[in-house]
């Protein structure tokens, strides 16, 4: 896609800002093991915004992660995970991201922006599925949901805790719904 069309490609919502579905969203990640097997988990706070601009270019997405939210399913390794000696949420409470380019059309979509773990931040790319968007009979709100996969290196922003144990390597799924501004 050229620069100018980039500029002058709308996306398929409505203008304004959208606003976030929290009941309807979840981010979701996966972290290899001993190098043999995936833990799994998921972070139970999240926010996010969207706002829909005229073109891609006047479009925009955040999203903030409270990284002491951490569930992996085990009580004791979350408590873990959080202290001092591994990610440390005293310290970087949050996983931010800012998005700086969306491109695409129809339901394959690319999200490039930065991530901010603590004070560190580096560049991410998701890549999008749009899953569409829908009436809800109850209430009459369109829905819109977006299914987001990217990954990261944990080394990348200072978490190079546990090497051998713990991969580099985290990919993050989210699954996000907005509704549409009335």
């Amino acid at each position: 896609m050229t620069t100018e069309s980039h500029s002058t490609t709308a996306l398929p919502l409505a203008p304004g800002d959208w606003v976030f579905d929290p009941l309807h969203s979840s981010v979701g990640f996966t972290i290899r093991h001993l190098g043999i097997s995936k833990v799994r988990g998921r972070f139970n706070e999240l926010t996010a915004e969207l706002r829909v601009g005229d073109t891609l270019d006047t479009s925009s997405i955040t999203a903030t992660v409270a990284l002491a939210s951490i569930d992996t399913g085990n009580a004791d390794r979350d408590a873990h995970v959080r202290a001092a000696d591994l990610l440390d949420v005293a310290k970087r409470p949050t996983m931010g991201f800012r998005s700086t380019r969306i491109a695409g059309t129809g339901e394959e979509w690319t999200l490039e922006g930065d991530l901010t773990i603590g004070d560190v931040t580096r560049p991410i790319t998701f890549d999008v599925d749009f899953g569409g968007v829908v009436d809800v009979p109850m209430d009459g709100s369109r829905h819109a949901g977006f299914d987001a996969t990217g990954e990261f290196r944990r080394s990348d922003f200072g978490l190079d805790f546990a090497p051998g144990f713990l991969g580099d390597v985290i990919k993050v799924n989210l699954e996000v719904q907005f509704v549409e501004p009335r």
